[in-house]
This record gives C-alpha cells, sequence and structure tokens, in this order.
C-alpha cells in the first residue's frame, strides 16, 4: 500500500491467525471475530463512512467499532500506524467525536508493550489537543476505576501527563475535577503495599515511591495558580475549592502512605522526598502549619472524614517536629508545654492504633514534644485533660501488651521522661492514677520505684510536701496493699510485692524524717502491720497449696514408674497440675517441678524481707525507749 493510501485510510493488516488479544484492563467487548475476517477495503469503506457522517448521527455501534478496530491494531503491533491516523488531518473530525474511545487501548499498550510506547504515547497526545477535555476525563476516570491490581503504577504513571493536560484545559468546574482525580488516583495507589525498610523502598517493587513523586509533579500548575492569588484580591469560589482539593491531596498522602512509612531525615529516600513536597505545598497554598496543628482549621472543610483529618494531622506534627520537615518556618511564639499540650492529642491518637509505624511515631513525637518541656514543670492541672489521661494509658498498654522489644523499650523510656517533666503535685497525682488502673505488676512496681525516688529526693531536700507529709498517705494506701486480699496470686504479683517491701524497709530505715510528723507516722505504721499481717497469711496459705501441689506431682511420678516396670496396658488420666490456670498444661513433669519450686523460693525471698522488716522496726523502737 502506498504513502497516500495510508493517509487515505487506516492501515490494518490481514489477520487469519486469531492472535488479536483484548486489553486486560479495558473492558472492551471486542466482536474479535467479525474485526479478524476485515480485510483493508472494507475497513477503509467503514472509515469513509464515518468521515461523512456528521457527530450527531453517529450510532453506539459506531463507537464501539472505532475502540475495536482501534485495540485490534494495536494488538497486532501497528501502533506507529494508528498514531499517523490520528495525527492525519483528514481523520481529525472521526477523532474528536470518537478518539476517547482509544484512550483506554492506548494505555493499555503502553503498559505491557514497551516497544510501542512512544507511538502511543504521542497518540495519547494528540487525543488530548483534539477530543473534548470532558469527554477525556471521563474516559480516563473510567480507565483509573478499572486499573488491573497488577498495573496501578505503570497505568497511573502512564495517565498522569495527559491527565494534567486535560485538566488544564478546562474552563469551569477545574477544582472539582481535580478533585476527582486526585481522589480516583490515591485511592488505586492505597491498594499499594507501603515499602517500610530501606532496600524495600529502593526496590520500588509496586512502584508506589515513583507514584508519589508523580502525584506532586502532577499537582505543581495547580498550586501554582493559587500561589499567584493576589493576597490583595479576595479569592474566587474556584480557588477557594481548588485550594479544598489540594488539601484533602495533602491530608490523605499525609495518612497514605507517610504514616505507614519509615522516614528518616539522615536518609533522603524517595517517600521522605514526598514527604517533604508535602510540607511545602501547605503554606504554598497559604495553609498555616500551626492553625492546622493548633487551630483546628480543617473545620472549615466538613466534608473530610474525621479520622483522615486525625491520622493526618498527627503524621503532620511528626513531620514538623521530629524529622523538622520546614521546621524553620513555623512560628517561635509557642512555648514548649503549648506544643507539648497540643501534640498530646496526636500522640493519643497514633498510640491508639496496633501498627508498628504508627506507634514509632507516636513515641518519637512524645519524645520530641517533652524534651523542651524543663523537669518539674508540668503543672498538674493538664492531667485533668482527656488526652493527658488517654495518652499515658495508651502507653502503659504498649509497655504492657505491645509484641515489639523495641517499641516497649523505647515506650518506658518516654513513660519516664513523662514522670520527669511533671511536678511534685503532677507526679502525685498520675502516680495514684496510674495504680488504681494499671492491673499489671510490672507497671505497678516501676511506679512504686518512682514513689521512692521522690520520698527520697524529698527527704534530701526537705521539702515537697507531696511525698513527705500527709499527702503520702494515699500512695501507701495503694502500695502497700494486696488486690484480692489473702487470695492475691503472689507471683502474678510478685514485681510489686517485692517492690512494695523495699520501699517499707526504706521508710522504717529514715524514721527520723518521718517521726517528725506524728500523725503521717502513727498512719504509716498501721498500713504497714495491716499490709504484713495480710501478706503473711496469703504467703502461708500459698507455700501450703504449692507444697502441696509438689507432692502430688511426686506421687504422680512414683505411680507411673510403677505402671511402667509392671508393663501395664491399661491407662491413666492424671490431672495436671497448675500454678495459675493455663499456665503449665502440657508442661513436663520436671518443668512442672521447677515452677512449684520457683514459686516455693519467691515466697522464702517475700518472707526473708518482711522478717527483715520486723527486725528493722524493733530495732528503731529499742533506741526510743
Amino acid at each position: 500500500m502506498g504513502n497516500m493510501e495510508i493517509n487515505m485510510k487506516w492501515h490494518f493488516p490481514n489477520y487469519t491467525t486469531g492472535n488479536y488479544r483484548n486489553p486486560s484492563i479495558t473492558g472492551l467487548a471486542v466482536r474479535a471475530e467479525e474485526i479478524l475476517t476485515m480485510n483493508e477495503d472494507k475497513v477503509y469503506e467503514i472509515i469513509q463512512r464515518w468521515r461523512d457522517t456528521p457527530e450527531e448521527d453517529l450510532k453506539p455501534e459506531d463507537y464501539q467499532q472505532f475502540k475495536d478496530i482501534g485495540a485490534a491494531c494495536l494488538s497486532g503491533g501497528d501502533s506507529e500506524q494508528l498514531l499517523k491516523f490520528v495525527q492525519d488531518e483528514k481523520n481529525q473530525g472521526i477523532v474528536k467525536s470518537m478518539g476517547c474511545g482509544l484512550l483506554a487501548p492506548l494505555v493499555d499498550e503502553v503498559v505491557r508493550n514497551e516497544k510501542n510506547h512512544d507511538h502511543c504515547q504521542a497518540a495519547i497526545t494528540q487525543l488530548t489537543k483534539i477530543c473534548s477535555p470532558r469527554n477525556l476525563l471521563e474516559s480516563i476516570f473510567e480507565l483509573t476505576e478499572a486499573i488491573d491490581p497488577g498495573a496501578i503504577s505503570d497505568t497511573t504513571l502512564a495517565i498522569l501527563p495527559h491527565l494534567q493536560r486535560v485538566l488544564l484545559q478546562l474552563d469551569e468546574n477545574q477544582a472539582a475535577c481535580v478533585g476527582l482525580a486526585l481522589s480516583a488516583l490515591q485511592k488505586q495507589l492505597s491498594r499499594l503495599p507501603v515499602p517500610y525498610t530501606q532496600q524495600q523502598e529502593e526496590a520500588d517493587e509496586h512502584g508506589l515511591c515513583r507514584c508519589c513523586i508523580a502525584l506532586a509533579v502532577f499537582t505543581e500548575p495547580f498550586i501554582e495558580r493559587l500561589k499567584k492569588m493576589d493576597e490583595k484580591c479576595k479569592s474566587t469560589t474556584e480557588d477557594d475549592e481548588l485550594k479544598a482539593e489540594i488539601l484533602k491531596f495533602c491530608m490523605r498522602s499525609l495518612k497514605e502512605p507517610l504514616l505507614e512509612a519509615e522516614l528518616n531525615q539522615d536518609r533522603k529516600s524517595t517517600l521522605w522526598l514526598f514527604a517533604v513536597e508535602i510540607m511545602v505545598i501547605l503554606p504554598a497554598i497559604k495553609e498555616s502549619l500551626s492553625g492546622l496543628l493548633f487551630f483546628s482549621s480543617l473545620r472549615k472543610f466538613p466534608i473530610m472524614d474525621t479520622s483522615l483529618t486525625k491520622d493526618s494531622i498527627a503524621c503532620l506534627a511528626y513531620l514538623l517536629f521530629v524529622q523538622l520537615i520546614t521546621i524553620d518556618s513555623f512560628p517561635a511564639v509557642f512555648n514548649p508545654v503549648y506544643v507539648l499540650q497540643c501534640n498530646m492529642e496526636h500522640i493519643n491518637q497514633l498510640l491508639s492504633s496496633k501498627k508498628e509505624s504508627y506507634l514509632l511515631k507516636a513515641l518519637a513525637l512524645f519524645a520530641k514534644s517533652l524534651e523542651k518541656v524543663e523537669d518539674n514543670s508540668l503543672p498538674v492541672g493538664l492531667l485533668d485533660l482527656m488526652s493527658f489521661y488517654s495518652a499515658p494509658q495508651n502507653l502503659r498498654q504498649v509497655l504492657t501488651d505491645c509484641p515489639i522489644k523495641h517499641l516497649r523499650e523505647s515506650g518506658l523510656k518516654v513513660f519516664q521522661l513523662f514522670i520527669n517533666k511533671l511536678d511534685a503535685e503532677g507526679k502525685h497525682k498520675f502516680f495514684r492514677c496510674m495504680l488504681k488502673t494499671s492491673d499489671h505488676a510490672g507497671i505497678d512496681s516501676y511506679i512504686v520505684k518512682n514513689i521512692r525516688d521522690q520520698i527520697q529526693l524529698a527527704i534530701k531536700c526537705n521539702a515537697n510536701k507531696w511525698f513527705l507529709g500527709m499527702e503520702l498517705l494515699p500512695l501507701l494506701e495503694l502500695v502497700l496493699s494486696l488486690p484480692q486480699g489473702a487470695e492475691t496470686d503472689l507471683l502474678t504479683n510478685m514485681d510489686k510485692i517485692m517492690e512494695s517491701l523495699n520501699l517499707l524497709r526504706y521508710l522504717l530505715m529514715r524514721d527520723k524524717e518521718l517521726r517528725s510528723n506524728p500523725g503521717l507516722w502513727e498512719e504509716l505504721s498501721r498500713i504497714k502491720d495491716e499490709y504484713l499481717k495480710m501478706l503473711r497469711v496469703c504467703i502461708s496459705m500459698s507455700r501450703a497449696y504449692y507444697s502441696a501441689e509438689m507432692k502430688a506431682l511426686k506421687e504422680d511420678q512414683k505411680l507411673k514408674a510403677k505402671e511402667a516396670r509392671e508393663h501395664t496396658r491399661s491407662t491413666r488420666l492424671v490431672k495436671a497440675i497448675t500454678v495459675k490456670p493455663n499456665k503449665v498444661d502440657h508442661m513436663s513433669p520436671e518443668v512442672q517441678y521447677q515452677v512449684l519450686q520457683s514459686a516455693l523460693v519467691t515466697f522464702d525471698l517475700m518472707e526473708s524481707l518482711i522478717v527483715r522488716i520486723d527486725e528493722i522496726t524493733e530495732e528503731k523502737l529499742g533506741k526510743l525507749h
């Protein structure tokens, strides 16, 4: 076929092998058999009819046939001929009317066949010049909605430049269309796994990192429009709507993928750079970071999802105060206590999650917010705020329930840092709250140790009524108590009991300072006597129980040995011995014996501390007399 023929008609090979492939992501209803049997004259006849038919007279069957022929042409490797067809001046009427139907097969070909990449991209560019922007947008949205899960990133990267060009051609409702486009694309990208380690991010196997950078580039012309808004002139409704859509894009990006990504300012990874882009966009569109963080300026956008907003702002606080992105432009007028107070809501939001990435960011933000605060300076009144109650409680859950060791270790450091920043009354109130609510011997013992440190400090400074006066008694009532009285499980509560006995021994040894307040000393003596009396009963009952269990275990072992020697065929059900329900089930007899023996040793340790406390009491009384 000569050049003239190529220009006159859409070259279509005479397929006889039946190898036409239906593009995987377009869902085209291709009438393959009919198309494969067409010869060039038939195709030319169809094209000529389309040229001679006004757009309003074209039928749905024409649009479908145009799409089918284009897809078949691409499948046959004739992308160059297709490009010439859409660029041919004589075909511009056809392309303008029906060219949008070619978008899906062209994008599919770009994604799956690198060989035809340039021809297809050029053809798509031609479509964006000729076809109606509205019709193109509709086709792009349909294509985005139907992206194959295995081609999300490649398809996104293929369509973004063309989508940007189409949106910039819109004369009205541009902001709404930009918002729809960003929302649709981010919805698809949210299906991709977020790379967490450095190796995963560098490999970028699923293309998420490349897509994030491409999205940032995609938004640039729309952000430039907002930046050029004359501050002295009132913005238009369209400008306000565009700003809202860009802001929603930033909020979605902060939650996915940035909240789930590992970010490190020492390693300028792709996602870290994307985080910088997002943080730069916000002030560029005249959205105050302090307003977002501290003054709930997002309330003027009621259509935003509440949970999205909270997670996003928490990530924003992390990027600002931990990663220090754009911190130089953040106002320095806010004092550290106020910053901590505002950040506590964001910290609590992240601590409420079970995700490692969320918890890491929460602990880092908590620590950074506390570091700027002076020791012993946080007023007790802050503990009345819900966030100052909930955040430490959620932190306690991390310490007791989180299976990840490094999170527990980091959490404990933050827990102690928070205690250090509270003033004396604040520490007193916090300790009481934790002892009443923790229900965990490890946390309780840690609090008891802190109480001892505060008493020691108060004695050294001869000040601080909260840990040296009558106000100490409510704390001691909580410390020197057994949760279930004589039936308390001593092994489960061992950490707290041992730390409490050590505190009691310390108080008795410093009786000189405490006896200066007769009321305090009398109450301490009463609490001590009641506690030790109950503890002795509990130890006696527990020792008797565990000794009996050890005896039963030995007898069972002797019986089993005898049965083995007699080679009996009978079986005997032996009841499992337990320290606590389900604790030693399925243990070997040797391990069960070790557990029981360890319990008895623990009771001996407790009893030895009680004996030492009694000796100190007698020594002090002897000196007084």
